[in-house]
């Protein structure tokens, strides 16, 4: 059966044969040739690959629209759906969309690489804004949108060149509660003469048209006996496979296990790389069962196939409705993990079973294992609910083993005790009162990071009317990412502060069976930080309890008012969800929350001079509009000739060894590989030089030694791309050695041994003056001193 998808208002199918491996970057580029999104990281982590995904509900007769990964993105995975690249958006030839000219005019784009993707995430922003139907119409020329949700829209988009500040401010002229004197230079307008009439035109209604054929092909298959459902595209050597049911699912996983990739997003693989094919992929997302939600009085069942982001959507409206701050808390937290276009397409049971099996340093695993979340697997025709403690510790899941739902309960005063009582604002104690707060501490507070730590503890908390101490009563301190297998709870330190009254002291036995309790293994960075920050983050947790100053702070949305980093009483030191990051976000801090609290950057008004006209002038830069609109050609966009072959080095694993082979691995034959081309295939005559330094020429491969850890050794030809970094990827090298001495690690082993660079002339330093005349007739002598640098990278 043929999968059926619009790219920019056009009909494309794959049919047999078609690699089902291949993702939609790679159909866009090379098929489609729309090279408006770029390849970048190839891990969905830049955001220069960002397309729009428009989804037809035919019941509903409602078109939703998502940001998405193409690079990630499976293109047999796109069934009936519309895809909307910058090229869709507009062009030069037919009028460009304001989203182009917004960029362009603001100075947004310089080497323009990543500005289509920008382009498409903010106008991802604008398409879902407008079905915002409770919301008031916008002002002419502006959109639904706040100031901080235009900016958030391109959280997890890089830029290394242009600087967000006039990204920021391109997005917020979308705002509708944007003051447009506040923004940046621009082309539009003179300082003090703002006006949005001065701005491109928007409507809504212009971006992510889903195409009237696609929308008849839907409501004609819906008609279509479903029983049927096979849902198999049959290939030459692969196939695409849609069950529809749980049961269909283990018929195919039955009929031939090997060689069986199951997915519902692909996300995974911008975290592991592709090292191997696969004969046939399962498409986990038609079954009913895996996408269905369940809401009753003891919280909320959620299929393990729902995306995060549509789990954020949940867990926001059930905290509404059911006053569970805790599910409030938890939404905040899924916000920091990946990208928006990520958390589109990424299932929460797919972060789970990564967690569980592949030791993935999820936050999600971590928090809900705070929250008391349990799950329902099957395995072949048993199925169970396990906590989520239970999943973690289970051997790692195989393709058997299928996780169905997350549970996660209701935390609120009434569901943990019938006498319950929570505590006000103003810090006035009475019965009894939760607290739920969830840590991290990563490179980036948002966007695509992994925690070097993340945490989430829950406690409830009584008086003891006695001494008027606080006593914890139940208690779940949840710790991951430092370096283990998967998130665990610290039972040890629970059972070291239930009970007893908070007091200091207790605390300090605490942390210091903490310190016993995360224990990083071997070869995990930074551990000694990542330590400290499990103490730091149990002591905010605990501490305020024993001044008797518990203030379980209020949740927070994070495209909200209030700071995401504070999350509740900017005064109070004691927040939750605290950031603790060791570089800036990439999304520029000023506008992006309104808080008094977040200080405005200063803006420093500059009278343009006259005397070197046009220089000092913001005029529009040529050629910005064409990079926000794709059709500027880079090098990775012109077609590779037919019958083009690819290339991929084959990297070093040893520092220093002799290579004494280098072979494919036999059980990659359907990769099609031609050749693999080392030192010993260079002709005679040539020579093995990658490069000429001021040193003497450096050589391409590792001949006859490597010379460091991931230094080339050679190259793979195969027919496609993918293909060759596969092969290489998986080349069995050959290692020895002996006769060897032993490597050079040190300054002071250099010198003993002898080794030196040959300092070209010109580099030496030009004698000036008697050095020894002018020593002796120092005041102040040295006689004899060392200094060691020591750098720990």
């Amino acid at each position: 059966m043929a999968v059926v998808f619009a790219v920019n208002g056009e009909r494309f199918e794959l049919r047999d044969g078609d690699d089902p491996g291949a993702t939609l970057l790679e159909f866009l580029r090379s098929r489609a040739r729309f090279t408006g999104p770029k390849l970048g990281c190839g891990e969905g982590g830049c955001g220069a690959c960002v397309v729009l995904l428009s989804t037809y509900d035919a019941a509903a007769d409602e078109v939703s629209h998502a940001a998405a990964a193409s690079c990630l993105t499976l293109a047999h995975g796109l069934h009936h759906r519309a895809v909307t690249t910058t090229e869709g958006l507009g062009n030069s030839r037919d009028g460009l969309h304001a989203v182009h000219e917004r960029l362009a005019g603001f100075h947004a784009s310089q080497c323009g690489f990543c500005t289509p993707g920008m382009c498409m995430s903010l106008a991802a922003a604008l398409a879902g804004a407008e079905g915002k139907g409770t919301a008031p119409p916008p002002r002419e020329g502006f959109s639904r949108l706040t100031s901080a949700e235009a900016e958030r829209a391109v959280v997890g988009n890089l830029c290394r060149c242009t600087g967000y500040r006039p990204i920021a401010d391109a997005c917020k002229s979308f705002a509708a509660d944007v003051d447009l004197e506040d923004l940046g230079l621009n082309s539009f307008w003179k300082k003090g003469d703002a006006h949005v009439s001065k701005l491109p035109p928007y409507k809504e209604g212009g971006i992510g048209a889903f195409p009237e054929f696609l929308k008849a092909e839907i409501r004609a298959s819906l008609r279509i006996d479903s029983s049927a459902s096979d849902m198999a595209m049959p290939g030459s050597e692969s196939s695409w496979n849609r069950p529809r049911s749980v049961e269909e699912y283990y018929k195919l996983i039955a009929s031939d296990g090997s060689g069986t990739k199951v997915v519902a997003a692909n996300t995974s693989s911008g975290v592991y790389r592709e090292a191997e094919l696969y004969d046939r992929y399962i498409d986990l997302r038609d079954i009913t069962e895996l996408n269905s939600v369940c809401k009753d009085t003891n919280g909320v069942h959620i299929g393990a196939a729902t995306s995060i982001s549509r789990v954020i959507e949940i867990l926001r409206q059930e905290g509404d409705d059911c006053k569970d701050v805790v599910f409030d808390k938890i939404a905040d937290h899924m916000e920091k993990v990946a990208s928006h276009f990520v958390r589109n397409m990424a299932s929460l049971g797919g972060n789970l079973v990564m967690a569980q099996r592949d030791e993935f340093p999820s936050d999600i695993a971590t928090i809900l294992l705070a929250a008391g979340s349990s799950v329902c697997i099957q395995v072949s025709s048993e199925k169970s609910n396990v906590t989520l403690d239970e999943f973690l510790e289970m051997p790692p899941c195989d393709n058997e083993t299928l996780l169905l739902s997350i549970f996660i309960p209701h935390c609120t005063p009434d569901s943990v005790s019938s006498n319950a009582r929570t505590v006000n604002m103003a810090g006035d104690k009475t019965e009894t009162s939760l607290l739920f707060e969830t840590y991290r501490a990563a490179p980036r507070p948002l966007g695509n990071a992994v925690s070097y730590l993340n945490s989430a503890f829950f406690a409830q908390v009584s008086s003891d009317g006695t001494s008027g101490s606080l006593i914890l009563e139940d208690l779940r301190l949840a710790f991951g990412a430092y370096g283990t297998r998967h998130a665990i709870r610290a039972r040890e330190v629970e059972k070291c502060l239930v009970g007893k009254p908070v007091s200091a002291s207790l605390l300090l036995e605490a942390c210091k069976i903490l310190k016993k309790t995360i224990v990083p293994k071997e070869g995990t960075t930074h551990s000694a930080y990542r330590l400290s920050l499990a103490v730091a983050f149990l002591f905010s947790f605990i501490y305020p309890a024993t001044k008797g100053n518990v203030k379980p702070a209020r949740a927070v949305r994070l495209n909200g008012d209030v700071a995401s980093d504070t999350n509740g009483n900017p005064n109070c030191p004691h927040s939750v969800n605290i950031d603790v990051s060791l570089k800036e976000t990439n999304c520029v801090k000023s506008g992006l929350y309104s808080n008094d609290h977040v200080l405005e950057s200063c803006k420093q008004i500059v009278e343009i001079s006259k005397d070197y006209l046009p220089v000092g002038v913001p005029t529009k830069k040529v050629g910005a509009e064409l990079q926000a609109s794709g059709e500027a050609i880079y090098v990775d966009d012109i077609p590779s000739p037919e019958d083009c072959l690819y290339a991929a080095f084959i990297y070093s694993t040893k520092p220093l060894a002799h290579v004494n082979s280098i072979e494919l691995d036999p059980s990659l034959d359907q990769l099609k590989a031609v050749a693999v081309i080392t030192v010993k295939d260079i002709p005679k005559g040539g020579g093995n030089v990658g490069a000429n330094t001021i040193f003497g020429p450096e050589s391409l491969f590792g001949d006859p030694l490597t010379q460091c850890a991931g230094g080339p050794l050679g190259i793979v030809v195969a027919e496609t791309r993918n293909f060759a970094n596969i092969a290489a990827k998986r080349a069995v090298v050959n290692y020895s050695t002996e006769t060897l001495d032993t490597p050079i690690l040190s300054i002071e082993e250099a010198v003993r041994r002898c080794s030196y660079f040959e300092t070209p002339p010109f580099l030496l330093p030009q004698k000036i003056g008697d050095f020894s005349k002018g020593m002796e007739e120092a005041d102040q002598k040295i006689y004899s001193a060392e200094v060691h640098f020591l750098h720990n990278f």
